[in-house]
């Protein structure tokens, strides 16, 4: 389930709330009761873990494919 990041304009609180993409723009109330919030834009970054390409994903290909040397043209 997806996280959103909020935060409060009265206290300044930032808080965390995990709900369905469908219910994404509905305003969220602060721990402290505040019902004053703002949905924050949040940054995601994907780091390669394992494989042996370059960025360490998938290898890089080899060949194969029909002028790639597999099919002997």
């Amino acid at each position: 389930m997806p996280r959103y990041e909020f935060r409060c304009r009265a206290c300044g609180d930032t808080f965390e709330v995990n709900r369905p993409m469908a219910e994404a723009a509905r305003p969220a109330a602060c721990p402290q009761g505040h019902a004053d919030t703002v949905k924050l834009l949040s940054t995601v970054a994907f780091t390669g873990r394992g494989g042996s390409g370059p960025a360490g994903g998938a290898p890089a290909s080899a060949g194969g494919g029909c002028c790639g040397g597999a099919c002997g043209c």
